[in-house]
């Protein structure tokens, strides 16, 4: 269902702005703005390019006048140079660190919704284009949270929060020491855990309605074996071309779907 090991091929630009490390309290681009200042979070310095008026920036610049946020213009090359010539439209700002959630706060979160609760387990995401679309699916679907881990995974960069196209900004990601722990205390609350991988049933088959975790594998190995092993359910994506694999992010949109229809459908 996801791409199989060593198959995944990622696209260029991806690669090269996956390879700059740009701090996780930068953000850069519009809508990437908009989204911030939306959330609340403290913002602590914004650059604009010299001389760049056109299309939203424009209101944008208005609302920081509002909120009596001081933005500094740069010369085009500065920003390029932050951002390691990533797409910001000339706009990069700086909040405070980000602060990750606990995986109780995402629990708490259902609570307070009165909704079993929907996470999403990204077990090794590498790319920040994959893991910002799928921090985008769970928001689109209803979810309460996305759990991470501390090593070998991608974090919060600010390529991550770009390619969620705002949903970072209002999705709780727990960054957490050890997956297989976690997964256990998960259950331990009453919560079943749902493996994406090729071997299992049918994902339309299954009954998505109660409190779940989603678990995703990382593009080059897919779901590790002692995750993997800790999994009470498997969900497969039947395929009928010629292609055997969906990647990952695409997975992870047509499972989260089929949960929030699952859990809206009267």
């Amino acid at each position: 269902m996801t791409d199989k090991p060593n198959k995944y091929r990622h696209d260029s630009t991806a690669s090269r702005e996956s390879r700059f490390e740009m701090p996780e309290n930068m953000v850069c681009g519009r809508n990437a703005l908009r989204e911030l200042l939306a959330s609340g979070r403290p913002i602590e310095k914004v650059l604009i390019q010299r001389g760049e008026r056109t299309g939203s920036l424009t209101s944008l610049m208005y609302e920081l006048r509002e909120r009596k946020i001081i933005w500094t213009e740069v010369d085009k090359t500065r920003l390029d140079t932050l951002t390691g010539n990533a797409r910001h439209q000339g706009v990069v700002a700086y909040t405070v660190e980000r602060e990750y959630a606990q995986v109780s706060d995402i629990l708490d979160c259902a609570n307070a919704r009165g909704e079993a609760p929907l996470i999403v387990i990204c077990d090794g995401i590498e790319d920040p284009h994959n893991l910002g679309a799928i921090i985008r699916s769970a928001d689109c679907a209803g979810a309460h949270g996305v759990i991470i881990p501390k090593r070998r995974s991608v974090g919060m960069t600010p390529v991550v929060v770009k390619a969620s196209a705002g949903a970072a900004e209002h999705m709780l990601v727990a960054k957490v020491t050890n997956l297989a722990a976690t997964i256990d205390e998960l259950k331990e609350k009453g919560v079943w855990i749902y493996a994406a991988d090729m071997d299992g049933k049918a994902y339309y088959s299954e009954n998505l309605k109660g409190a779940m975790a989603l678990v995703l594998g990382s593009e080059g190995f897919g779901i590790s074996r002692l995750v993997k092993e800790k999994c009470d359910f498997v969900l497969s994506i039947p395929l009928f071309g010629q292609v055997n694999s969906l990647n990952v992010s695409n997975a992870a949109a047509v499972l989260l779907c089929e949960a929030a229809k699952q859990r809206h459908t009267v």
